[in-house]
């Protein structure tokens, strides 16, 4: 009769597989409604009546933005930051009156309050704004790029929405003005 002796590296094994059995059972039933990043997948149609010219949902909870084409065919979704504080943010319901690739950026007087030595930045690598900056018909509110990479993902604004640089420029291509905008 022979005794087949386990080794430690095969006992190990076995043991890790059986801790990751069942989290994989207990999987999320939903998890086709999600990408990769976790972000949730949103429905436009849950915030908007029609896709008009095009709509954009700026969830500050997943920190994602969410874009549909005016036809529907076309649905993105972008990792950005979002503002620092609830007291920062604004919800509801707004669109885009303008676009502007290299934007300038002057500090808001509520801005000036909290930070009094930050002044005017003409566009460039310092800019706040980024490459290209789509305005809001709330004034002061933004969505932007950023070349602070760090802040994308995190609450870190003053109440804009911020993208990497390069998904804000293929955001501005693909958006066209009158674009109707909720954020959550």
């Amino acid at each position: 009769m022979t005794t087949k002796t386990i080794s430690r590296r095969q006992l190990l094994g076995c043991a890790g597989a059986a801790l990751i059995v069942p989290a994989v059972a207990r999987a999320e039933p939903d998890s086709a409604r999600r990408n990769v990043s976790s972000f949730v997948r949103q429905d436009w149609r849950d915030h908007f009546d029609d896709l008009g010219k095009a709509i954009i949902v700026a969830d500050t909870v997943s920190r994602s933005l969410h874009f549909w084409s005016g036809d529907g065919t076309d649905y993105r979704i972008y990792p950005t930051s979002v503002p620092r504080s609830d007291e920062l943010t604004r919800r509801g319901y707004t669109k885009i009156v303008r676009k502007k690739v290299g934007p300038d950026w002057t500090p808001t007087p509520s801005q000036l309050e909290r930070f009094p030595d930050w002044r005017y930045m003409p566009p460039g690598p310092e800019n706040p704004l980024g490459t290209h900056a789509m305005y809001l018909d709330w004034p002061a509110y933004l969505i932007h790029g950023t070349h602070d990479t760090r802040k994308i993902g995190r609450r870190s604004s003053d109440g804009c929405i911020g993208l990497y640089n390069p998904s804000i420029a293929e955001l501005f291509e693909i958006t066209p003005v009158g674009t109707q905008v909720r954020l959550i």
